[in-house]
């Protein structure tokens, strides 16, 4: 997500998120341009999401990790209030060349201002053979 403020979504079909403000990124294994994660190393890998949502009348903010296009987990929140919050996490293996990313869902609306709000993390536990 680009620096401003404003809503991302909704969209007719799910879109894979960009997290342009990346604070750590060592070995670029991160791509800010696709939003994906290729895994570097054979190892146990540790992934967080964070999505924020603002609005009023059934907005609903969600967003899931995929591992090589497979969906792994969700955060989701849905209420009639103005601001919604959820965050996810997984342990994943992962082999050399794996990947992880962050979709949107199709119709979900997420929030974001210079607080970054919706975030998605993920670093090595520890690598394996």
């Amino acid at each position: 997500m680009q620096s401003g403020s404003g809503h991302i979504g909704p969209f007719t079909t799910g879109i894979t998120l960009t997290y342009r403000n990346v604070f750590t990124n060592i070995g670029n294994a991160y791509n800010p341009i696709t939003g994906v994660f290729t895994a570097p190393l054979k190892g146990a890998y540790m992934f967080r999401v964070s999505v924020y949502g603002y609005g009023r009348g059934g907005t609903q903010a969600s967003a899931s990790i995929y591992k090589n296009g497979e969906h792994v987990v969700a955060a989701y929140d849905a209420q009639a209030q103005d601001q919604l919050n959820a965050s996810n996490g997984v342990v994943l293996i992962l082999e050399v060349g794996d990947v992880v990313y962050v979709r949107l869902g199709s119709g979900m609306r997420i929030h974001d201002n210079g607080s970054n709000h919706n975030t998605f993390s993920g670093f090595l536990l520890f690598p394996l053979r």
